[in-house]
């Protein structure tokens, strides 16, 4: 969410998720569990699953380096839903027992900042930055693996992790400089404490958002779920699960092929479709992203935001609002033309303390979409043309829409489905409260 880091999604069924139940059956002496106990395990392992996935694209990219920033060019960020409001900076850290990191962050005033820290599974440790350590907003920061016994520099701050690894997803607004923000971007620096040898993240067959991995997701459950701590106060109970499926699936041929057919044909199909549905509470056709980042017990919602917008952030630094339909209730086509219209009493600018964002994206992958302007999203120093009672539209569609300014579209995939995602950073009350939402996305006959 990030961006959801993109996404998106509130819970009302946030922390009442059932604990899955078992059927009596055997197979081959092996306790078969039922279509749900399948369902739940796998939609918890998933999370994990979509973490190295990302680790293992990122790891394999040009250049890259553990315990090393990597300065990403204005304009990109190859992950889904990204935010091209800010200079972004990504690195993965590693540590163990006799090594860290040490990370320097700039002073920064004036515009938005937060260096994201973020565990294997896709949780957020910490935001550094002003809001979160007002005593000490910037400078150095020490970070270790619990129990680490590397020593630290006096003037740094020591972080503990939840393992051995992390993300991190450190932003600077742009704010209409961008040679200020490109300035302070390569201000942050990380420096190795100590050498480290990274373990090499758990083989998992490649999967792509449209065609989920099926049974082979539990042949090698014990070093996935070993590889990294997860801190959900249910971790426990999920896990053994996990090891029920897998123990089931190892079985024999016909019960790994039973459990395939049941993921490949219901269970995986049905979460690329109804999965962000099921997360969010929809106001005006969106679906509001209140409980992101910090997930407790709610295992769906964590896969669901990894899944759509992997690196979502907390709701004292951002929410997020994801499109679920139109105003009559219908998902958005790219070959329509839509409205959204915030009247002037109630402008995005005046419900966020930093800025706010729209960005356009592909479904089911959650990129950009390319189009010939290279215009992917509107923020709050976009120039934009206001109505003349002051009021703000935004045009959706293949081609400029009549009665909007040409400088107020952004361009749809015709013929496509998209979704757009809605960011407030450090959002006021009244949007962290769920008492705001963007008004309706009205299709324009």
């Amino acid at each position: 969410m990030n961006t959801l880091c993109k996404y998106v999604l509130a819970g009302a069924i946030a922390l009442s998720l059932p604990l899955p139940s078992m059927t009596l059956a055997q197979t081959s002496g092996q306790t078969a569990p039922d279509e749900k106990t399948i369902e739940d395990a796998y939609i918890y392992l998933l999370g994990r699953l979509l973490v190295i996935r990302q680790e293992q694209t990122d790891t394999k990219g040009k250049g890259f380096a553990w315990n090393t920033i990597k300065y990403n060019p204005l304009g990109s960020a190859d992950f889904v839903n990204p935010n091209f409001d800010v200079a972004y900076l990504e690195a993965w850290f590693a540590s163990d027992d006799d090594g860290g990191v040490l990370l320097e962050v700039p002073e920064i005033k004036g515009r938005y900042y937060t260096a994201q820290i973020l565990d294997e599974w896709g949780e957020v440790i910490v935001n550094i930055n002003e809001r979160t350590f007002p005593s000490k907003p910037f400078g150095k920061f020490a970070l270790v693996r619990p129990g680490s016994t590397v020593a630290i520099p006096a003037d740094a701050a020591r972080i503990e992790l939840h393992s051995a690894k992390a993300k991190m997803l450190a932003r600077v607004e742009i704010k209409g400089d961008p040679e200020g923000a490109l300035a302070l971007q390569k201000q942050f620096k990380a420096t190795p404490l100590g050498e480290v040898t990274p373990v090499p993240a758990p083989e998992v067959p490649n999967f792509d958002n449209q065609t989920l991995i099926g049974a082979e997701a539990f042949d090698n459950v014990d070093a996935i779920l070993g590889s990294a701590l997860d801190v959900s106060p249910i971790a426990a109970q999920m896990q053994q699960q996990v090891r029920f499926v897998a123990a089931y699936v190892a079985s024999n041929p016909e019960a790994r092929a039973a459990v395939d057919k049941a993921l490949r044909d219901k269970i995986a199909p049905d979460f690329v479709q109804h999965g962000i549905a099921r997360t969010v509470e929809v106001k005006n056709g969106w679906g509001v992203g209140t409980h992101i980042g910090i997930y407790g017990s709610n295992y769906l919602q964590r896969t669901v935001t990894n899944y759509a917008g992997i690196w979502g952030n907390s709701p004292t630094e951002v929410v997020y609002f994801s499109l679920v339909s139109d105003a009559a209730g219908k998902p958005v086509n790219g070959s329509n033309s839509y409205v959204i219209h915030f009247p002037a009493n109630d402008l995005p600018s005046a419900v966020v303390n930093a800025y706010w964002s729209v960005i356009l994206v592909g479904v089911p992958d959650y990129r950009v979409v390319p189009n010939d302007l290279k215009r992917y999203n509107f923020n709050s120093n976009s120039k934009l043309t206001a109505e003349a009672d002051g009021s703000l539209k935004i045009a959706i569609g293949p081609k400029p829409v009549t009665g909007v300014a040409e400088a107020n579209w952004l361009p749809a995939p015709e013929g496509k489905p998209f979704s757009l995602t809605f960011r407030t950073y450090v959002p006021k009350d009244v949007v962290k409260e769920g008492r705001w939402v963007p008004p309706v996305v009205e299709e324009v006959r």
